[in-house]
């Protein structure tokens, strides 16, 4: 399981982004978390993909707590989680060729040989085509580059996924592209989804559950499923 209990975190300890938030995604699970803009839901998704080191309260990954954040996580753990973020020439080198963004996390754990097949597997599967991999961030559109940053964040067959507002730049078909990517990986590996937004339509039809900013920083206060009802 990714367990996230009473996690306090921010960027200044003065003034906590989140306050004592608690979740637990089950493996398979893909949970939707749902919240206005500014509440925490981005600094929490940064927790959850071990990008982040909390003030307060704990991460449990497959049993494991966590000790270590970013580099300094174990390898293992650190791999276990693809994050794909809100804006995608934020996160993307703009010196990287595509084909050189999507096999980074390779590079970056030394199997650089798995490099050419990775990459040939996932463009298909993300709906790029082989003209788009020579192209740099500034040469494609902004949906072409999350589909490249979705492909990264699969590229080690990850355990969990965290997608923090993974479609909120995108039109509605590109979106429905990149979800329906998302389930195929989720179904087919038994990965766990952390999947946060703030339109509940979207969320409740992609989700097994939803959960609203207060209830995981509210305890005791019901989860929802996918319908809306008390789960």
């Amino acid at each position: 399981m990714l367990e996230l209990t009473h996690i306090t975190a921010g960027y200044d300890r003065r003034a906590p982004v989140v306050r004592d938030a608690s979740l637990t995604i089950r493996p398979g699970e893909s949970v939707g978390l749902l919240g206005p803009s500014g509440c925490g839901k981005s600094t929490l998704a940064r927790v959850a993909a071990l990008l982040h080191r909390p003030d307060a309260g704990a991460l449990t990954l497959d049993g494991r707590p966590v000790r270590g954040w970013r580099h300094r996580a174990p390898r293992e753990l650190r791999t276990a989680v693809g994050v794909v973020f809100q804006q995608p020439r934020l996160s993307a080198d703009p010196r990287l060729a595509l084909r050189d963004l999507i096999a980074e996390p390779l590079r970056a754990t030394g199997r650089r040989g798995e490099a050419a097949d990775r990459v040939a597997d996932l463009t298909p599967l993300v709906g790029l085509t082989a003209d788009l991999l020579d192209r740099r961030p500034h040469e494609v559109s902004d949906g072409q580059l999350q589909r490249a940053c979705l492909a990264r964040a699969l590229t080690l067959r990850p355990r969990w996924l965290v997608c923090d507002e993974m479609t909120a730049m995108l039109d509605a078909s590109t979106t429905a592209a990149l979800v329906a990517v998302v389930e195929a990986y989720r179904r087919d590996s038994g990965a766990g989804l952390l999947a946060v937004g703030h339109d509940r339509v979207l969320l409740e039809r992609w989700c097994d559950r939803t959960v609203g900013w207060q209830e995981i920083t509210e305890h005791g206060s019901p989860q929802r499923t996918a319908a809306g009802r008390p789960g």
